[in-house]
């Protein structure tokens, strides 16, 4: 359910455009549906313009109607989505680069989609034997650096609502299986300011990754390679350019 009263728009614009995004990112917010009535409680909009939004919304394909009455996000975000999500992946990857080029190993950068994390953009490093993902592969947050990053961003209770949601597979021997380890990992992520996936999801591969903090969705970005390589020394260096990292995309973002 949306709880947060979004406040009334203080910006310069087109009123209309406005509300229909306020709408668009309460759905959003709520986990991808919302019923009218939750709608109503969150924003100033009175109810029988948000219904009228969200009439013309589903019309255009941006919306629609589930069979219990709820709203959901429509299919014709879906090309919209990934387009940006492209665009996204582009902006970051000089970032990504400096990273491979001072550290040697390959450089990822994902996002929050739905209740898994989707990486956006890759720069590969120039080993032979080398971390590779597929951009456009979707991954579980409790077992990978970029999801644990972006998790600790979250409150608790958002937190376990998504791993419910998503399942806690075990991937590896060092995989974290409840929710209530998870929590824990999550408070020292929080107090140390970056995240590792140490084998939890494949044996072997180590990763060190940081929150992106601005960034329009939760985002992280990641270094990962080889545990002969990617070790305590290793982390050391790459943790402040990781922050570097984060803090240029969002730089470039509010360019």
């Amino acid at each position: 359910m949306v709880t947060n009263k979004t406040p009334k728009s203080t910006r310069t614009g087109v009123q209309s455009v406005e509300r229909v995004f306020e709408l668009l990112e309460l759905v959003t917010d709520a986990g991808g549906d919302a019923a009218l009535s939750e709608l109503a409680a969150s924003t100033d909009l009175p109810l029988p313009t948000i219904h009228r939004l969200l009439r013309t919304l589903v019309s255009l394909g941006y919306a629609r109607q589930l069979p219990n009455r709820r709203y959901a996000l429509g299919p014709r975000l879906i090309r919209i989505g990934e387009a940006a999500s492209r665009q996204f992946g582009a902006l970051a990857r000089p970032q990504l680069k400096r990273l491979v080029d001072s550290l040697g190993e390959s450089a990822n950068m994902a996002v929050l989609d739905g209740d898994m994390v989707v990486y956006v953009a890759q720069v590969p490093s120039r080993h032979s034997m080398r971390m590779f993902t597929e951009v456009g592969r979707r991954a579980h947050l409790h077992d990978t650096g970029v999801g644990k990053a972006i998790l600790a961003q979250l409150p608790d209770e958002t937190v376990r609502g998504i791993v419910t949601r998503a399942g806690m597979p075990t991937p590896t021997e060092h995989s974290i299986g409840s929710v209530d380890d998870l929590l824990i990992e999550l408070d020292a992520i929080r107090g140390r300011g970056f995240a590792i996936d140490d084998q939890e999801q494949e044996i072997g591969v180590r990763c060190f990754s940081m929150a992106v903090p601005g960034a329009p969705t939760p985002t992280a970005v990641s270094v990962s390679g080889p545990v002969s390589r990617v070790d305590e020394a290793f982390g050391e260096r790459a943790v402040p350019l990781l922050r570097e990292a984060a803090t240029a995309i969002v730089a470039e973002l509010a360019h």
